[in-house]
């Protein structure tokens, strides 16, 4: 007989200042100082991913109780959305109010697996705010919204280092 699991939820039974206080609340950019705002969350067992408004993704490991800071290259963006993914490989993927979206490959401690963390950026696609991202169970598709309605699949071979192209477009 087949078993419905059901859904798990994650609870902290403690607050979560050692996770507040790594994040800075204001920057410095030139001359201005700049108020961060968390705009985004998603959580697993092993890490909590959170989104800022200055295009600057944290990733804690709960495992080594370890604050990581990840960026979009180029200009300073909100991360609008983040997910999270533990497979064969911790991926996590992150899209912002313009419509890029990057996806991360973290290093794994395990032996033959990444050693460096990679990027694989989606861009040219989608021309809107992202507001959904899903993944497949292996972490080979990438399912992206846009607040226009439109959804991408992305197919991604990490062993190949690439995003396999075209993907596919529905509005």
């Amino acid at each position: 007989m087949a078993s419905i699991s059901e859904p798990v939820t994650f609870r902290e039974f403690c607050p979560l200042y050692y996770l507040l206080n790594a994040i800075p609340t204001k920057i410095q950019k030139g001359f201005r100082s700049m108020v961060v705002y968390l705009t985004a969350l998603d959580t697993n067992g092993d890490y909590i991913a959170v989104g800022s408004s200055i295009g600057m993704l944290y990733l804690y490991c709960r495992h080594f109780n370890r604050m990581r800071k990840y960026n979009f290259e180029g200009r300073t963006e909100p991360i609008t959305v983040v997910k999270l993914l533990s497979c064969f490989d911790d991926l996590v993927a992150a899209g912002t109010a313009s419509g890029r979206v990057a996806v991360f490959q973290l290093v794994s401690s395990l032996p033959g697996r990444n050693k460096q963390l990679r990027r694989f950026d989606v861009t040219g696609i989608h021309k809107n705010s992202i507001t959904a991202l899903a993944w497949s169970p292996n972490g080979m598709k990438l399912f992206s919204g846009d607040d226009k309605g439109k959804i991408v699949y992305s197919s991604l071979d990490l062993d190949q280092k690439e995003i396999i192209w075209p993907t596919r477009t529905y509005i």
